[in-house]
């Protein structure tokens, strides 16, 4: 195991907050492998970047010799985290929660060790909690505590409605860390109350009190917003190789680094590199961008694929040419064709809003040819056959069946 003065090198990269980074230190002097939780609530099947940058800490704690807890937010993803939030958040189903743990599961796997990993669900702990172990809880925090959370704080002042049920939801987190003895826990910057709430739990609880690091949130391919489905720029760790490598491709110049850091295995050591390379000029901005691309997608799929997802964006973006492999897709034949409807059943747009607002934008291609905006009849001779490719990334081939 490495000093402590060069594990917390590797531990502060690309971090927002370390809250006291003395006593991780401390504990890093210890000289035994610590016990790093990250709490998840699988609220949704699919996961993107975002998501893997907590998941990329982890796998760093695990090389440096630590063990991670893995919690699955079960028990607590039927209060739903408020996080952030001006409205409660609609719980889930036991059904739901099952089957997009699963499927979360399998995806952190592809970053985390499983031999340093420790698989745990919290309704171990927190559903045999019975009302009389809840009242005693939950007397360790006040209300005005709980209030002093921004989202509640905002909520409440504005008159919004907060459920009851949504302030033990930091109850319910604090009282992983009890359950598990963390000597870390790791969130979102959104998260940090929680994380706080944790340490005071386990104070009050006589226990060695954890250290909370937070990670920033990771900017989608627009620059701007977090990454996000609902917001449509997000980076998916299933995507197909040929699209997540088009997408990194997309990002800003500006976020290079800051993708180096959280999104790939390059250490520390190599990316303060690239960064000082990028900073003098002696680095081409699309070289460094392609390499990030390589990284990412063969990380997630293969270093085969990745070099066939850039021969495929070059086929694309240089070349101009269709890609190789457009799924082709058997549709009823109408003539007219209605062309939102059309693309919305071949799955290149996930609404006929989205497709009237796609072409409207001069998004849509036949067979290379622009389609004129408000164009959403025409002829079926004019399709059949034909590649239709929606904005830069997104082809499908329609036939009548």
């Amino acid at each position: 195991m490495s000093t402590p003065a060069e594990q917390m090198h590797v531990i502060k990269s690309g971090i927002a907050d370390l809250v006291p980074e003395a006593d991780l230190l401390k504990k890093l002097s210890q000289d035994r492998p610590l016990r790093i939780k990250l709490g998840v609530d699988p609220t949704a099947p699919d996961l993107h970047l975002g998501h893997a940058v907590p998941l990329r800490k982890l796998r760093q704690f695990q090389d440096l010799g630590h063990t991670v807890v893995l919690i699955i937010g079960d028990f607590t993803a039927l209060i739903g985290d408020p996080s952030g939030r001006n409205s409660t958040r609609p719980p889930l189903t036991r059904e739901q929660i099952d089957a997009h743990a699963e499927t979360y599961i399998t995806q952190a796997f592809k970053i985390l060790d499983p031999e340093r990993t420790e698989l745990r669900r919290n309704s171990e702990w927190l559903g045999a909690l019975d009302f009389e172990s809840i009242l005693k809880l939950t007397s360790r925090f006040t209300v005005a505590r709980i209030l002093e959370r921004d989202d509640f704080s905002k909520r409440y002042s504005s008159g919004q409605g907060i459920s009851l049920h949504e302030f033990l939801y930091p109850v319910a987190q604090a009282y992983d860390s009890v359950a598990i003895e963390a000597d870390v826990e790791l969130g979102g910057t959104d998260q940090l109350f929680n994380l706080l709430a944790g340490r005071e739990l386990m104070e009050k609880s006589g226990m060695e009190p954890q250290v909370c690091l937070t990670l920033p949130l990771l900017e989608g391919t627009d620059g701007v917003q977090k990454m996000s489905k609902s917001y449509g720029n997000y980076i998916g760790l299933t995507d197909e190789p040929a699209e997540k490598f088009g997408k990194v491709m997309s990002i800003p110049d500006e976020l290079m680094v800051k993708y180096y850091r959280l999104c790939t295995t390059l250490t520390v050591e190599e990316v303060d590199v690239l960064e000082a390379e990028l900073a003098s000029g002696t680095a081409h901005p699309n070289v460094m961008k392609r390499r990030l691309a390589r990284e990412i997608v063969a990380l997630y799929d293969s270093p085969e694929e990745a070099t066939a997802a850039e021969a495929a964006f070059d086929r694309v973006f240089k070349e101009h040419q269709v890609p190789e492999d457009v799924t082709e897709f058997q549709v009823a034949r109408v003539d007219p064709v209605h062309l939102p409807a059309m693309l919305k059943e071949v799955g290149l747009v996930a609404s006929t809003s989205e497709a009237r607002r796609l072409i409207d934008g001069g998004g849509l291609r036949i067979d290379g040819d622009s389609v004129e905006p408000g164009t959403y009849d025409i002829a079926w001779a004019s399709i059949e056959g034909a590649v239709l490719q929606a904005g830069k990334r997104r082809y499908a081939r329609v036939r009548a069946y």
